[in-house]
């Protein structure tokens, strides 16, 4: 916390805290909407109004769908550089058109409220994806490259601890109330979240942005393409989201749908994942500090085949053992995952090109995380027909034998190419601006 709330010794590292303070409150009520209307209860809700599998997975793929919109995010930051004024009103339109996506189907026959959900929560993620760029932008350069993976490790651990007080309490009343009435509570509570999310983007400083140093847009959007360490990593990064979404966002699917699991446990399981993610994101980012972001992203890549291949010790396993152990494999794993990944983008790349390096990033990382659920969710839906065990731990099982595979054949030579310990301090930008 003595990042954020130590003595002040000068103007510069004054506004670089209140900077810091200032995303990380905002970060609370943004993480609390973020699980009840993504999280675990997502799936319940549309499998309340009567989604199938393939439209399951339908949803879980659009944020990263609508991620391939950064790239005019990219081009949109280097005309209209108030950063804070385009986050906030980009990102404050996601947050109330993703609360329109789940009242207004409430309202509707149920046939027709799973279409109106995917149409207006596309819409919402399409400004999301977009603002997410002036964000990322903006807060790369609030926080000091040198403090930059411990800050996200304390920030990330705050953040989920709110997230699981807000899942456990759900959990709890959803198994106690009508799904009706459990739901319109969910999502009132998330609107009085959203609410103070967009009046906490107000306290974000708004620092000078610096454009890029490429001849025109073009240039810029090749930049990334060219260099080929960034190149191969995105790619590869890119392989893994795709093996990794054809079961991940899956687990609560097969745990309500298949298992016929209490929202209770269901709660309890994700829980159990998001306090493996905050011990996680508090140990991962102190080695973050000694260890560069690429060779710690590599270690994460087994716990996350791991949590999947453990899904195949239910026949031998008590149930309930078996899920708490999946999800806190994945929550150490994907949690170490996602923060290593956002860090070597924004920790590795020159200042003046990191909009076209964000954006290039997620929006092919993006593509593949979309393809993944979606090809899941086909996967499940076809798997009605078979074995029960195909849907219980079938999937699970193959998708993890995927991933060590892909792990051990590819990931070592792309994330463990230079094979040596690196401080996190972000000098490794002279090195792109050479390559570039």
């Amino acid at each position: 916390m003595g990042l954020m709330t130590g003595r002040r010794t000068g103007r510069k590292r004054s506004s670089y805290r209140s900077g810091m303070t200032a995303a990380t409150l905002e970060g609370i009520p943004a993480i609390i909407m973020f699980q009840l209307l993504g999280g675990p209860f997502v799936t319940g809700y549309l499998l309340y109004l009567g989604a199938s599998s393939l439209q399951v997975g339908i949803v879980l793929a659009v944020p990263s769908l609508a991620n391939m919109l950064q790239i005019a995010g990219a081009l949109l930051i280097q005309r209209f550089t108030n950063r804070k004024l385009l986050f906030s009103v980009l990102c404050g339109t996601h947050r109330v058109l993703w609360l329109v996506a789940g009242i207004v189907p409430m309202l509707l026959p149920k046939p027709s409220g799973v279409p109106v959900y995917i149409a207006v929560c596309i819409l919402a993620f399409m400004g999301q994806a977009i603002g997410s760029v002036f964000w990322t932008s903006l807060i790369a350069d609030m926080v000091p490259a040198k403090v930059r993976g411990r800050y996200f490790g304390i920030r990330n651990t705050i953040l989920w601890a709110g997230g699981c007080i807000a899942i456990l309490a759900f959990g709890q009343l959803l198994d106690r109330l009508p799904e009706p009435d459990g739901f319109r509570l969910l999502y009132a509570v998330a609107a009085v979240c959203a609410a103070l999310d967009i009046v906490l983007f107000l306290r974000y400083p708004n620092p000078p942005f610096e454009k890029s140093e490429q001849s025109g847009s073009l240039a810029m959007l090749a930049g990334p393409l060219r260099h080929r360490p960034f190149l191969k990593a995105m790619l590869f990064i890119s392989l893994w989201l795709f093996l990794q979404g054809l079961a991940v966002p899956f687990f609560t699917y097969v745990m309500l749908n298949v298992m016929h699991a209490s929202y209770n446990l269901v709660a309890i399981a994700t829980m159990t994942q998001n306090v493996a993610m905050m011990a996680g994101y508090f140990i991962w980012g102190n080695l973050n500090a000694k260890y560069g972001s690429k060779t710690l992203l590599f270690w994460t890549l087994p716990v996350i085949a791991a949590a999947c291949a453990g899904w195949g010790l239910l026949p031998v396993a008590p149930d309930n053992a078996v899920l708490l152990l999946v999800h806190l494999l994945i929550g150490i794993g994907v949690g170490g995952f996602n923060q290593l990944m956002f860090n070597f983008v924004v920790g590795d790349t020159p200042k003046s090109e990191r909009p076209a390096f964000i954006a290039v990033f997620y929006a092919i990382t993006g593509l593949a995380g979309f393809a993944g659920p979606l090809l899941g969710g086909a996967a499940y839906r076809f798997a009605l027909g078979l074995p029960n065990w195909v849907q219980l731990f079938g999937v699970s099982l193959g998708v993890g034998a995927a991933l060590f595979a892909v792990a051990g054949l590819i990931g070592t030579n792309v994330l463990l190419d230079s094979g040596k310990k690196a401080r996190r301090s972000g000098g490794g930008t002279a090195g792109w601006r050479k390559q570039a």
